[in-house]
């Protein structure tokens, strides 16, 4: 795989990063600020993009935030474990730390953190 393009505009605080530049894809929003584009027909990631990446990026005093991945939710069961898979491989897991919160024995809530991105993609 080539090296992902890092693309960040300031003035937006928008991040965006590109594993097939010019792939026709698919957007799923994840959540509010982190928008998955993918080619479903091969199941494999197209680009991430980041809003108020920023913030994402940002620890509090106890450590990194972690973000709910609330868009899994409405997304259809098939689409849903096509995402996942995604997420949970390459190039994806590597950007984005995967986990579960489980307020309850019956609820699981995925959730997500940014990882420390290269150098040279600050």
């Amino acid at each position: 795989m080539a090296t992902p393009l890092f693309n960040y505009d300031e003035m937006s605080d928008t991040l965006y990063i590109s594993f097939a530049p010019g792939e026709k894809a698919t957007g799923i929003e994840l959540n509010d600020h982190i928008l998955l584009r993918i080619n479903k027909a091969k199941r494999k990631a197209v680009g991430l993009t980041f809003f108020e990446s920023s913030s994402l990026a940002q620890h509090t005093e106890i450590g990194p935030r972690s973000f709910p991945l609330t868009g899994l939710a409405r997304l259809a069961d098939e689409l849903r474990e096509i995402v996942l898979d995604i997420i949970l491989c390459p190039p994806i897991s590597e950007i984005l730390l995967l986990s579960a919160y489980t307020p309850s024995s019956v609820e699981t809530i995925p959730i997500t953190l940014l990882r420390p991105l290269p150098v040279a993609a600050a």
